[in-house]
């Protein structure tokens, strides 16, 4: 381990502070009344550097029963606890609570660490050893390493430095990559310098300058300066004990538990799922049992929701959801240890399974199968349960729902994506059960859609979009009919979607009926009649005709009350572009006399090429627009201009 924080717990008086003044030459007791009591209220941290070059951070936590709240502030982020234990006093009840708390937050490894070895002598320490070794016997424990020592002396120390330099050596650090997340400790302010903040850095890495997020308040901040122990840095790594001096926040704005984090990382919650063990030996639990919840460095005051049962028997465990009085930040596969609400005690813990999930009903089976996946299950199943359905997640929001980081969302989503189990659409995954259901919808509406409407070239993309796709991007959207088409399912020409060979085709009869519709707007020219009013001369067919003439180009769509007949939009867009060669600017009026057509018809045309970037609208007149080469290359034809390819048709 490059970085690693080595902690101590143990009963109050039992020697935490001298220990870490004998290991690191540093007293950890700052305040007066510490000095004048002899016991620890606040968090101690010292830096250690072990005979092999190896940087620890030293947290001593306090002993007293009343101060478990600071105790559990500093175990959350250890790899590596001291358990300390005075020669002349033996297994005490903050032993005994302390040792729960570690299990509660699966800290693994552990040193037993006798103290006050000159205060007893060879058969009491034996004796003591001996009870040590029996009360771990039923813990995690039992193997692990058990050394005495003296602070006063010096006895041992060394010694203990080389278990604790061998120990590191075969312990994981915490994650040096993924997004930085540091649960502060402490808050105070420095004149002539401002607000900072300490704390253990769980994950990633803070560099000066960084702009982060203090949650649960949201307030954002910028890094000014880092310390690492005492020294400036431009970078803290996770495993590293940091002091970050921040900008734009007062102390005051800084809540005891607050989780620094780059902004849209996590977020807080008024609840969240767990897997809950009751200690045995405790008293049992019902519903709505009023609890004290601790993660990290925070403590939020809540109600216990037994999802699965009535009762909670002391050694057994259950899904409960917690209802909390005040917002918290946590992650997936956090640890929370619990504490009832009076008498303080340590009563269990267990793993977040979800850090903002939704309200539940108890005894909801789905729910219950929901939970247990998250708490037994892969990280494919995670991302399964999360893409479950017709959804589409990016990424990043699929990591926020899973607890993976996105590194190992990325990872499992390329190797689930060569297992055909999901697809990458438009950068966003989606399961392939969802694709498929997707697909079949969306297949069901264009077919219906073609039947019902056998004239129309297809149906409208945006039509298709609202009916299908409103809840996702329009890059997902796209990239979903790209797939389709890649597929030979469908054809997308402007803005119409139709089945792979659909070509309208209407009888002799509709025909025409068509070519009468064409020739009235053929022969109105640049003042062409208005669509209802062929309905009302023609029949209700009327505007279906009109749409196929639309989808095949033979009418060219102004807006919603205007068609022109493809010959005349040619016509009037060559004469406005040959009179812009020639004079340089049109006016309205200029307009008006090229094609001997009136406002009503001229004005929205004008509209409909400067949407098109033929022309230029400046003030009064039109200018050359960037498009106005290519329009002449076609002849006055039809642009397609991303929306305009449909000429109009109406879904």
């Amino acid at each position: 381990m490059n970085y690693a924080i080595v902690g101590t717990a143990g009963h109050v008086d039992h020697g935490k502070t001298e220990l870490t003044r004998a290991l690191t030459g540093v007293q950890t007791d700052r305040l007066k009344e510490e000095q004048q009591r002899g016991i620890s209220i606040k968090l101690g941290f010292a830096p250690l550097t072990l005979p092999n070059g190896q940087k620890v951070g030293l947290v001593d936590v306090p002993g007293h029963e009343k101060f478990i709240k600071q105790m559990l502030a500093g175990a959350a982020g250890m790899d590596l606890v001291l358990l300390i234990v005075g020669a002349d006093e033996g297994v005490m009840p903050q032993t005994r609570e302390h040792l729960e708390i570690l299990r509660l937050l699966q800290i693994r490894d552990v040193i037993v660490v006798v103290t006050k070895k000159d205060l007893v002598d060879e058969e009491w320490l034996e004796l003591v050893t001996e009870d040590i070794r029996e009360y771990l016997e039923a813990t995690p424990y039992a193997s692990a390493p058990l050394m005495a020592v003296s602070a006063y002396t010096g006895d041992g120390i060394d010694e203990l430095k080389k278990v604790l330099m061998d120990t590191l050596e075969n312990i994981d650090g915490k994650s040096g990559g993924g997004k930085p997340r540091l649960p502060v400790d402490r808050v105070f302010s420095i004149t002539g310098f401002g607000t900072v903040v300490t704390g253990t850095l769980w994950s990633g890495q803070i560099h000066r300058g960084d702009s982060l997020m203090i949650l649960p308040r949201g307030t954002k901040t910028r890094v000014r300066n880092i310390q690492v122990h005492g020294a400036n840095v431009d970078t803290a790594y996770a495993g590293q004990r940091v002091a970050l001096n921040i900008t734009d926040v007062e102390t005051g704005q800084i809540p005891h538990g607050s989780v620094i984090v780059p902004e849209g990382t996590l977020s807080s919650a008024y609840r969240i799922d767990m897997e809950f063990l009751l200690l045995p030996g405790k008293k049992k639990m019902g519903n709505r049992e009023r609890v004290r919840v601790h993660v990290g460095t925070s403590e939020v005051l809540g109600r216990l929701i037994l999802l699965d049962r009535e009762e909670l028997e002391p050694g057994q465990s259950a899904l409960v959801q917690v209802l909390l009085e005040n917002p918290l930040v946590a992650a997936r596969r956090d640890r929370a240890v619990l504490r009832s609400y009076s008498p303080m005690v340590t009563i269990g813990g267990g793993t977040i399974l979800d850090p903002n999930p939704d309200k539940h009903r108890r005894f909801d089976n789905a729910v219950l199968e929901r939970l247990r996946t998250r708490l037994t299950g892969g990280p494919d199943d995670l991302i399964l349960q999360a893409l479950g359905g017709i959804s589409a997640l990016t990424p990043r929001d699929l990591s926020g729902k899973t607890g993976l980081t996105e590194e190992e969302t990325n990872r499992w989503v390329a190797s689930m994506e060569e297992q055909n189990e999901v697809r990458s659409i438009g950068g966003h995954i989606v399961s392939a059960e969802g694709v498929s259901q997707w697909k079949n919808q969306v297949m069901n509406s264009i077919e219906k859609f073609q039947v019902t409407y056998p004239l129309r070239r297809g149906m409208s993309r945006e039509e298709l979009r609202s009916k299908h796709f409103s809840g996702v991007p329009s890059r997902f959207f796209q990239g979903f009919l790209e797939m389709l088409t890649r597929e030979e399912l469908l054809d997308v020409e402007g803005s119409f979607v139709f089945v792979r060979g659909f070509t309208p085709v209407p009888s002799p009869e509709q025909n025409k009926e068509i070519r009468d519709v064409l020739e009235r707007f053929e022969s109105g020219g640049f003042t062409p009649p208005e669509p209802e009013e062929l309905r009302e001369q023609l029949g209700v067919q009327t505007g279906e005709y009109i749409l196929y003439l639309l989808g095949r180009g033979e009418l060219v769509k102004i807006n919603e009350q205007i068609l022109f007949s493809r010959n005349a939009y040619q016509q009037a867009v060559t004469r406005i572009l040959q009179f812009l060669e020639e004079q340089g600017e049109l006016k309205l009026a200029d307009a008006r006399d090229l094609l001997d057509s009136s406002r009503k018809y001229v004005l929205p045309l004008l509209e409909h090429l400067d949407s098109l970037r033929v022309t230029s609208r400046n003030g009064d007149v039109r200018l050359e627009g960037p498009r106005a080469a290519g329009a002449r290359e076609a002849g006055g034809g039809i642009l397609n201009a991303g929306g305009n390819g449909d000429n109009g048709q109406e879904g």
